[in-house]
């Protein structure tokens, strides 16, 4: 097995309606088991800014979450060192990556998404990568509810 399929995949927001001037509905992604965490966000058409894009952590699914240091796009550092800033009105269709070492948080994690008050709003969907696990899935259904198609 290539160190790349040693993974498991979590929704972190489902796909949705547009929103506007409110939340995404974000699902509490389980570390369980797992080091790193790569959360993938992808916009879609968009009229307005959003007004806050960060990860918050629990130690349990349904807890009071918390932000998890650092990790946000109003003034976090990309990996360039250069301060990141919130996607604005013309950002359709940019994909956003959190990564994370998951030493030091706690167990679950949550992403918050919120776009301000446009005209229409916004759409954002997206997943969460879970990697070097203490232990493999053994089924395909454990690596992605929906299964995995490996060629």
């Amino acid at each position: 097995m290539h160190n790349a399929q040693r993974a498991t995949y979590a929704v972190a927001i489902a796909p949705a309606a547009i929103l506007d001037n409110t939340s995404a509905a974000a699902t509490a992604i389980d570390t369980k088991d797992a080091r790193y965490a790569e959360i993938v966000l992808q916009l879609g058409a968009t009229d307005i800014a959003v007004t806050a894009l960060k990860v918050q952590e629990c130690d349990t699914s349904g807890g009071s979450y918390t932000d998890v240091s650092g990790a946000t796009f109003d003034g976090g550092t990309d990996i360039d060192g250069t301060a990141l800033a919130l996607p604005s009105a013309t950002d359709d269709n940019q994909t956003c990556v959190f990564q994370l070492n998951l030493d030091g948080t706690k167990r679950y994690l949550k992403v918050v998404a919120t776009f301000g008050d446009g005209t229409s709003g916004g759409f954002i969907a997206g997943i969460a990568r879970l990697s070097e696990l203490r232990s493999d899935p053994t089924t395909s259904t454990e690596a992605a509810d929906g299964g995995v198609c490996r060629v």
